[in-house]
């Protein structure tokens, strides 16, 4: 019963947080049956939770020890029955001993339940996998279980620390581990164990957005937007993550065999951002033809009609959580100097604490006045109705910003405008050509 009432509250914190969430290859995963799910890390706590929530089945997860002695955090491992993993790191550099944590998973998969494991060991800012640790091969091969499968998981963000960025699951398809002879530890030999953590790695690859160089990672991020702002319709994540995935893969190529071409694309593309950035605009922008008077005057309309009704409620909500709002932004600026992973995780954590106390103080503080029925009210409704209230408001008002000086350039400097868009249709007809080279 709690494992439930944790996972659905942490499941709306996760829809609230990031705009968009897509789950890909759920039919990988079998309904039944012993299950190692093997994941990457970028995102320290928000990893494990997008699992929980997300994933079609009951996970339990292998987490490093500290964990278990945080507050909040340590209640909150244990309700989903994890088992402490113990690194050299975290206990001063001396040897440990992980006999009892790998009993402790096997023992879970014999019973035919899932565990999941992240094999960097850590979670990490770095564009590519980290080298794997050998646990989930040892764990696995220990089982000496039939049919046992393992799972790779690719957790992809677009901008993971940022509110309201988006989020994609990848589900590979599942391999059986193979039989191992065991040692009277219960052990496999060395290769077999090595054999099976490189085929967790090269399974983690499918999964994952691998960028092995920081300009290779920074220049795909920037060609793949303009990329997608010339298809027909929006792209769902999903499509995003391919097309970046399969623009790694030209780049690694072109970038050995022609280097110059890659450098062209670099200056083309910085010169046309620059003048995106001295107007204002994002490269999803609205070329010449997409705008007529006719349809600006209906979006408008529709536009300030949904304003003008979110208005009241949104600007109360906006009141009412200036201050939930501004502490849990100033607490996670002030921990992400020292950990660039952690500061999702503590935005997540801190709204779902000081937004609810925002709404029970207000609550008893009108109960106080005006009586229980109008704090219960107020407390309970109308305060986290004014939170999406304002939620709303503000991606709407910025979306009707952006078409505003979209429309105002079409009326004013419809030239530039056109030179944009036809700038940034090059620049897809030259990735293009170039993408013909590498296949």
């Amino acid at each position: 019963m709690l494992r439930i009432a944790v996972r659905r509250v942490f499941g709306v914190a996760l829809r609230v947080f990031f705009r968009r969430i897509e789950v890909v290859g759920a039919e990988h995963v079998p309904a039944s049956g012993p299950v190692i799910f093997v994941l990457n890390h970028p995102n320290a706590l928000i990893d494990p939770v997008f699992l929980m929530c997300l994933a079609p089945r009951r996970v339990s997860f292998l987490a490093k020890a500290p964990l278990f002695k945080t507050p909040v955090i340590g209640w909150l491992v244990r309700a989903f029955d994890s088992i402490p993993v113990y690194r050299r790191q975290d206990e001063g550099g001396e040897q440990v001993d992980n006999r009892a944590t790998f009993r402790q998973a096997r023992a879970m998969l014999e019973r035919g339940q899932a565990v999941a494991i992240f094999p960097e060991g850590t979670s990490h800012s770095d564009p590519h996998l980290k080298p794997l640790k050998t646990g989930a091969a040892r764990i696995a091969l220990g089982t000496a279980l039939d049919g046992l499968q393992i799972i790779p998981a690719g957790l992809y963000y677009d901008d993971k620390a940022s509110f309201r960025s988006d989020a994609l699951v990848v589900y590979g398809p599942p391999f059986v581990v193979p039989p191992a002879a065991l040692d009277q530890l219960g052990e496999a030999s060395p290769e077999a164990v090595h054999a099976l953590t490189r085929r967790i790695e090269m399974a983690l690859h499918e999964v994952t957005f691998q960028a092995h160089q920081a300009e290779a990672l920074a220049l795909i991020t920037r060609v793949s937007r303009i990329f997608a702002a010339t298809g027909e319709g929006p792209w769902s994540v999903a499509e995003g993550f391919d097309l970046r995935r399969r623009m790694v893969a030209g780049y690694n190529q072109l970038r050995e065999a022609d280097p110059a071409a890659v450098s062209a694309i670099q200056s083309r593309v910085a010169r046309y951002e620059r003048d995106l950035a001295a107007l204002g605009l994002a490269p999803e922008h609205d070329g010449p033809e997409d705008f007529s008077l006719a349809g600006g005057l209906r979006y408008a309309l529709r536009s300030a009609s949904a304003l003008l009704l979110l208005l009241p409620l949104a600007l109360l909500g906006t009141a009412l959580h200036f201050t939930a709002y501004w502490i849990t932004d100033l607490i996670a600026r002030g921990i992400s100097g020292r950990d660039q992973d952690m500061p999702a995780t503590i935005k997540l954590l801190a709204a779902m604490l000081l937004y609810p106390l925002s709404w029970i103080a207000l609550g008893v503080a009108l109960g106080l006045r005006f009586g229980a029925p109008v704090g219960l009210l107020v407390g309970l409704v109308l305060a986290p109705l004014s939170a999406a209230a304002a939620l709303r408001f503000w991606e709407r008002f910025a979306s009707v910003g952006a078409a505003a000086r979209g429309l105002l350039l079409f009326v004013t400097r419809r030239n530039t405008l056109a030179r944009l868009h036809a700038d940034r249709l090059a620049i897809r007809t030259a990735i293009l050509e170039l993408s013909r080279r590498t296949t």
